[in-house]
This record gives structure tokens, C-alpha cells and sequence, in this order.
């Protein structure tokens, strides 16, 4: 009841005034009863919430504003005395600064591409205010630890009170039931109580049972008459009939939070009015309990269906960041494969985008993990691009040089001589690896103009020449046409007799026009490839079967190449031994481990087949000096 309603009654010629303050009015010929001795100890355990600062910024988004004036603003609240009210602010700020932030990396991107760089390999400078801003973010976060931390001791502190208070109460109740009840006193120390706010969360419930307890005995000691007694349970049960059906709303409220935070100040109501009839105790309690059962079944299945979703967010970005880091990087060695790399980092990206919060001890955490592995997905990325970059560009340089070259050599009319030194020239531009796309075509055209040029000049010079090599060109197609015609029913080894008996004739050949060159000999060996494959002769066979057909140097010459073949067989065999060796070493416990060895492997046994190839080769030199001796 307020102050301006409560009713005047006569005590032993004292006026007592009725407060919305007093928790239970006994009757005044009994002591306590069992029934009010059990609405005290089955009360609700209402809850004292101790919540942070509110803010009171509705919206505290920026628009066309610098990032050096948020971090003005952000250190503004910091010394000001309203830092703890400006949450949503802070926040605000903080996203503000990091778009922006964003928006400087594309602004720069662009540029960097507009200038001529590739998108692939930008990399962003390091951010000058990232610093001043986290220090304005920790000034806020340390002030709100010190407002938490003064707000504990400040609870400590109001619980020491009413410990106090409840020492006072319990002098006045053996006053009252000496004969001497001091009512003014009662209610000033009421009023105190109430004056006193937040106490520690696990002091509230047997803090409030004891005040309310002492409150229940002084009132059973008083002489207080029916008419005041029935008044005051009356006012009562309206008080608690309306925070049940408060209570009963907020079973509906959609907002889960908010209906739990009303029913703290809902039990709060309900701990400090007073008591109902006897009767009803039992029945308004029950009820009042029951709607806020299933206030907080529904507050607890919120956050349990809230903690399996975080955990469930969690498994998939640790399978994302697992995925990410079994990337096996030093296998990406091509534009191709590193391309591959990044879109699949995208891909994970944005999976990454759709998936919610992790469980908060873990947020932070594994998104530390995956924005690592990405960098140090885009760093390697960078040093290959880098390295590939230094690389064209020496080629680059080389393949300038050889086009000077060649139209240095373009005008002579030294037919042989020139022939021959353009010929070097287009081996030496075959072995020079890629260079930058966007000059790939201008230099080749250049390159191939120089060389066109001289031979041009050549054949026309030199028409019975080419002629000849028509001729031979003519010639050469009827091998291929013999080496197509070998009849397949025949034995596999009578084929390969009339492969190995149609090399010499075509070795034996002279020139055929330069620009039929490689055409024709590709059909050539297409043509013999198809034979073996028809006859399942493997590569090292094939081989063998050219070197075969082309040992008919002299002795002198035979012995030379024997010794260079034994060089690299022995060279083949120390190779393998390190191989070998070097496998020793590496675990296989780790995917990435494996592949490694897997590579190692593969490399060591393709080497082990060359070196029998070449000491094949020895043997077949050997035979043929035998025979020339």
C-alpha cells in the first residue's frame, strides 16, 4: 500500500499506519502458525539482478565519417563519466571502424591492379591507427571492469547492512514479545531495509528468509484487531493476484530474455508484500510459482538449444580450419593449381560467413585459427607469385636478347652458317621457361619475323634447295605412310623388325623445309608410338629401340658415349642412395607427412628405371664396338 492509502488503527493508543513495506500481519490472539511459517520458507527464491549501465544511444552508426574521428570519439567516452552508458555506441563504433578499414583495402586493391599489378598477390600495408584504436577500446573495457568491481564491494557492502539491520530486527522482536513493541521503530527499519539495494546473487534467498521470518514473528506478537488484519490480507491478495497474472503473461512473451529479466522484478514485487489469508497462502503462492516454472523452463531451453547450436557451429568451423590447413602448398606449383587453392579458400570462406557464433569462451579462438590458415594460405600464395614473377622476368630479358640476336642475324646471306646460328636460337627460346602473359605474343611475333625473314630470303636463293627438300619431305611421308601400313596381324616381333628396319632409311634423309620440321617428325613418331602401344611396348623400351637404331659412330665415338653413359649411371645410383636415405627420415603420421613421401617415392623409382635404361644402353655400345672390332 502507498503512503497515502494506508489505514489508521488504534493500538494501546497508538496509531499504527499500514506500509506496502510489512510482509505479514498475524492474528493478534495466536503466535505464529504453522501455515505462515511455510509461506516464509516456501517463498519464491526471486533473484536481485545486478545489470550493467543501459545505454541511451539509439543509434550511434556514422555516416561519412573518418575512421580517425571514431577513434576520437571512441577515446571522448573513455575519459568521460558516461563511458558505462554508451555500449551500443562503442559497438557501433567498433563496426564502423573495421568497414571503413575494409573499404581503404579494396580503394587500395584497385589502385594496385589499376597500376598494373596483379589482384592475386596484393597485399595491404599495415594499419597506422589499428593501435590507437584498441587502446580507446581497452580504456572503455578497463573502466566497465573497475564500475563491475565497485559494483561487487557495493553489493558486499549492502549485505553487511542488512546483516546489521537483521541483528536490529531481532532486538525489536524480543522487545515486542516482552511486552514492549516499538512500532515507529519497526517501520524505520523497514524503510532502511527497503532503502537498501543490491546484495551478493547467493546471499538473497536465506538473507530474505530470515528478515522475513523476524518480520512474521513481531507482527505475531502485536495485538492488532481483526478488522486491520483482514483489511491488510485483502490488499495483499490483490497485490499477488495481480503479479500472477503478470507473471502468467509473460508466458507468451516472445522475447524469452525480457520475459525472465520481468520476472526477477515480478518475484522482487511479490517477496515484499504481505501476506494473504491463511487459506489462500498455499493457493496464490502455487500459482505464482507455476508461471514462473515455466518462464524459466523456457529461459533454460532457450539457452540449451542456444549452447547445443553454438557447439554445433563450432565442429563445422574446426572442420573448416582442418580442411584449410591440410592444404598441402608446396604440391601447388603451377598458376593453375594455386588458382584451384584460392577458390577453394573462397568457397570455405563463404561457408565459413553462413555458419553462426561458436560457444564464447571458443569464438575468438577458432576464428584466430582459420584467419591464420587463410594467411598463411595467401602468404605462400604470394611468395609463389613473387618468385614465378622474378622468373618471367628474367625470361622476359633472355627472350628480348634472343630476338636481337636473330634480327641482328636476319640480312646475311651466310645461308649455312646463318641457318644454323637461328637454329641455336630457336632450341635456346624452347628451353626459356613462360613469361609475363601480356608480352607473350608481341615478342614471339617478333622472334618468328626475324627467323621468317632470313629463310624467306634463303629459299628464294636457294630454290633447288628447296627442291631437295620437298624431296626429302615426300619422302618422309612414305615412311610414315609404311610405318601406318605394317600389318597388324603380324607377330609382334615382325612389326617391330619393320619399325626398326624403316629408322635407318629415314635417318638417312636430308632436310625437309623448316617449317614442316617438327610437323612431320611428330607424325613420325606418332606413327611408331602407335605401333608400340598397339604392342604394349612400354617407354623405356621404346628408347632403347631409337638409341639401338642411332649406334653407328665409329669405335672412337662409341667409347665416348659408353663413358658419359657410365658417368650418369653412377650419378642415377648416388641419387637414389639419398633418396633412399632422406626416406628415413620423414614421418608418415601426418597427411601432409604422407604426400611428402608418396612424391619421394614416386621420384625414386622413375630414377631406378632410367638407370636401367642407361645400363642397357651400355650393354647395346658394347655389343656394337665388339662387332666394329
Amino acid at each position: 500500500m502507498s503512503e497515502t492509502n494506508k489505514p489508521n488503527v488504534m493500538l494501546e493508543e497508538q496509531n499504527i499506519a499500514s506500509t506496502s513495506e510489512q510482509a505479514i500481519v498475524a492474528s493478534t490472539s495466536e503466535s505464529l502458525t504453522e501455515q505462515s511459517i511455510a509461506e516464509v520458507q516456501t517463498a519464491p527464491e526471486a533473484t536481485e539482478v545486478v545489470a550493467e549501465p543501459t545505454d541511451n544511444v539509439e543509434d550511434a552508426s556514422v555516416k561519412s565519417v573518418t575512421r580517425q574521428e571514431i577513434i576520437g570519439r571512441l577515446e571522448e567516452i573513455a575519459d568521460s563519466e558516461d563511458a558505462l552508458n554508451c555500449k551500443a555506441e562503442v559497438e557501433n563504433l567498433k563496426v564502423q571502424f573495421y568497414k571503413l578499414r575494409t573499404a581503404e583495402i579494396d580503394a587500395a586493391r584497385k589502385a594496385f591492379v589499376a597500376d598494373g599489378g596483379e589482384e592475386n598477390i596484393f597485399i595491404p600495408e599495415p594499419d597506422a591507427l589499428e593501435e590507437p584504436f584498441k587502446s580507446a577500446m581497452n580504456k572503455i573495457k578497463e573502466k566497465r571492469s573497475a564500475w563491475l568491481k565497485a559494483q561487487e564491494e557495493e553489493m558486499q557492502a549492502n549485505y553487511e547492512l542488512k546483516l546489521t539491520l537483521l541483528n536490529e530486527l531481532e532486538e525489536l522482536v524480543n522487545k515486542a514479545e516482552n511486552g514492549s513493541p516499538e512500532v515507529n521503530e519497526f517501520r524505520a527499519l523497514q524503510n532502511r531495509w527497503k532503502e537498501i539495494k543490491n546484495i551478493p546473487q547467493d546471499k538473497v534467498t536465506p538473507l530474505w528468509k530470515q528478515y522475513q521470518l523476524l518480520v512474521e514473528k513481531f507482527y505475531d506478537v502485536l495485538k492488532l484487531n481483526h478488522e486491520f488484519r483482514e483489511y491488510d490480507f485483502k490488499k495483499n491478495l490483490e497485490i499477488k493476484t495481480r503479479l500472477c497474472e503478470a507473471a502468467e503473461a509473460l508466458i507468451d512473451e516472445e522475447d524469452v530474455i525480457s520475459a525472465f529479466r520481468q520476472l526477477q522484478q515480478l518475484h522482487n514485487e511479490f517477496r515484499e508484500a504481505g501476506p494473504v489469508a491463511p487459506e489462500l497462502r498455499e493457493e496464490v503462492w502455487t500459482r505464482f510459482k507455476t508461471a514462473s516454472t515455466a518462464i524459466n523452463r523456457r529461459h533454460q531451453d532457450h539457452f540449451e538449444s542456444k549452447k547445443e547450436r553454438e557447439q554445433q557451429n563450432l565442429e563445422q568451423k574446426t572442420a573448416i580450419c582442418e580442411e584449410i590447413e591440410a592444404i598441402d602448398m608446396s604440391a601447388l606449383t603451377t598458376y593453375q593449381a594455386w588458382n584451384n587453392g584460392t577458390q577453394k579458400i573462397l568457397e570455405l570462406q563463404a561457408r565459413w560467413k553462413e555458419i553462426g557464433f561458436a560457444p564464447q569462451k571458443m569464438n575468438l579462438k577458432i576464428f584466430e585459427r582459420f584467419r591464420n590458415a587463410c594467411d598463411e594460405f595467401f602468404r605462400c600464395k604470394s611468395e609463389f607469385f613473387k618468385s614465378v614473377k622474378s622468373t618471367q622476368n628474367e625470361n622476359l630479358e633472355r627472350k628480348r636478347a634472343l630476338c636481337e640476336a636473330a634480327e641482328a642475324l636476319k640480312d646475311s646471306e651466310d645461308w649455312k652458317e646463318t641457318a644454323n646460328k637461328l637454329a641455336k636460337l630457336q632450341k635456346e627460346w624452347k628451353e626459356i621457361g613462360a613469361i609475363p602473359q601480356k608480352y607473350s605474343d608481341a615478342l614471339w611475333k617478333r622472334f618468328v619475323g626475324a627467323c621468317d625473314e632470313f629463310f624467306e630470303r634463303r629459299n628464294k636463293a636457294t630454290s633447288s634447295q628447296r627442291n631437295a627438300e620437298q624431296e626429302n619431305l615426300k619422302q618422309k611421308r612414305e615412311i610414315i605412310e609404311k610405318i601406318k601400313n605394317i600389318d597388324a596381324t603380324l607377330s609382334g616381333d615382325e612389326q617391330i623388325k619393320q619399325v626398326n628396319s624403316l629408322m635407318p632409311e629415314w635417318n638417312a634423309i636430308g632436310f625437309v623445309p623448316f617449317r614442316e620440321k617438327d610437323k612431320v617428325y611428330k607424325e613420325y613418331k606418332q606413327a611408331i608410338n602407335a605401333v608400340y602401344e598397339r604392342l604394349h611396348v612400354n617407354a623405356n623400351e621404346r628408347k632403347l629401340a631409337d638409341f639401338k637404331n642411332n649406334i653407328s659412330k665409329g669405335n672412337n665415338s662409341l667409347t665416348r658415349e659408353r663413358e658419359k653413359l657410365i658417368r650418369q649411371y653412377e650419378n642415377l645410383k648416388a641419387e637414389i642412395a639419398t633418396y633412399e636415405n632422406n626416406l628415413g627420415f620423414f614421418s608418415t603420421s601426418s597427411k601432409k607427412g604422407e604426400s611428402l613421401v608418396d612424391v619421394m617415392r614416386q621420384k625414386m623409382e622413375k630414377l631406378k628405371g632410367d638407370s636401367q635404361v642407361i645400363l642397357k644402353k651400355i650393354h647395346l655400345i658394347e655389343e656394337e664396338i665388339e662387332k666394329q672390332a
